[in-house]
């Protein structure tokens, strides 16, 4: 028997309507120019590492039950002298998803994730680079359900940038109001 996956949620909603709504929108030549997801990358910042290796491991394995990828160490690019951190010293860690895991993970943080956040009033709308790609900071990593709170090292954050295809910022926060993105009014 052949294994038949679904499509996530996100990137059938994206087909249907968000596709159309864009073409209306900015008047697109091609179908091609219109914006789209291409990856989000989820990291996490771990500055106690260089003392406690144990935090790092545990930064790993939180991030893959986050994303459902394993999740890779970042070194420092340089010396500094202050943090005590050394050039190659190990000291995060990433996760760039793509294809359905991308919008598997977008989806549980529009509708799961950003709602349990404490006080939570909305993205903010002016976090685009300029280039169409959204950044976007998380204070506590147990806003998640996959994260177990009595089992974490620490609570710590995470940084999460959304890229996409779009050219311009406008561009790019239509794409992801329309995907559910709850922007500050």
């Amino acid at each position: 028997m052949v294994a038949t996956k679904e499509m996530p949620r996100l990137k059938q909603v994206y087909r249907e309507t968000v596709r159309k709504e864009l073409m209306d929108e900015f008047g697109y030549e091609s179908p091609m120019a219109i914006p789209r997801l291409e990856k989000i990358t989820v990291s996490m910042g771990v500055g106690e590492a260089t003392q406690n290796k144990k935090l790092l491991d545990a930064a790993v394995a939180e991030l893959g039950a986050i994303t459902g990828q394993k999740a890779v160490k970042t070194r420092a690019k340089r010396s500094i002298s202050n943090f005590k951190v050394r050039q190659g010293m190990e000291i995060g860690a990433k996760v760039t998803l793509r294809g359905n895991y991308m919008y598997e993970f977008l989806d549980r943080l529009i509708n799961i994730a950003l709602p349990r956040v404490k006080d939570f009033r909305g993205v903010s709308p002016n976090a685009f680079d300029g280039h169409g790609n959204y950044s976007l900071g998380v204070t506590e990593q147990i806003i998640f359900p996959e994260i177990d709170y009595d089992r974490i090292e620490r609570v710590s954050g995470l940084n999460i940038v959304i890229g996409t295809s779009a050219g311009t910022d406008d561009e790019a926060r239509s794409l992801l109001a329309k995907f559910g993105m709850p922007f500050r009014k």
